[in-house]
C-alpha cells in the first residue's frame, strides 16, 4: 500500500456521470472542469470522505470550552475551569494568571460555589497542586 498527501481544497465539486468521476477545480483565475475514468465508488468514497472532514469528532464535541467565570473576591477576580484536561485557572487581583493541574471536577464545583474564594484558594489550592504562572499582566 502507498499512502500519498493530498490537499483536496481547491476541490469545489464532485460529482460521477457515465464511468467519469468529474471534478469542479478552483485555479485561481478560473474553474476547471476535469473527468476521470473511475468506477462510481471512487465518487462514494469521497462524499464518505466529505462527511467525515465536515463533522467533528465525537470527542470534540464532549469536550468543555473553558471558560473563565468573574468572582467576587479579595484575591480573584476571575476562575475557569476544562474539565476535559482537568486545569484550573486563576486570575488574581494583581493580574497574574496561575493554571493548577489535577483539579477534580469536585474541588471545582466546591471553589465556584464557594463563599469565601480566596480562602478556598489558600486551604485547597495554592500549595495541594502543580501550578504555573502564565500571564505577567
Amino acid at each position: 500500500m502507498k499512502f500519498s498527501k493530498l490537499d483536496l481544497s481547491k476541490v469545489l465539486g464532485v460529482a460521477h456521470s457515465f464511468g467519469y468521476l468529474q471534478l469542479l477545480i478552483d485555479r485561481g483565475d478560473e474553474l476547471e472542469f476535469l473527468e476521470i475514468p473511475a468506477p462510481i465508488e471512487a465518487y462514494e468514497g469521497l462524499q464518505d470522505l466529505n462527511e467525515l472532514i465536515a463533522e467533528p469528532p465525537p470527542l470534540l464535541e464532549e469536550e468543555e470550552t473553558f471558560e473563565i467565570l468573574p468572582v467576587a473576591s479579595t484575591m480573584a477576580s476571575a476562575i475557569g475551569y476544562d474539565c476535559g484536561n482537568q486545569v484550573l485557572q486563576i486570575e488574581f487581583n494583581n493580574g497574574a494568571i496561575y493554571e493548577y493541574s489535577d483539579i477534580d471536577e469536585d474541588t471545582w464545583e466546591d471553589l465556584y460555589t464557594s463563599d469565601a474564594v480566596g480562602r478556598y484558594i489558600n486551604q485547597n489550592i495554592k500549595g495541594k497542586y502543580l501550578s504555573q504562572r502564565i500571564d505577567n499582566s
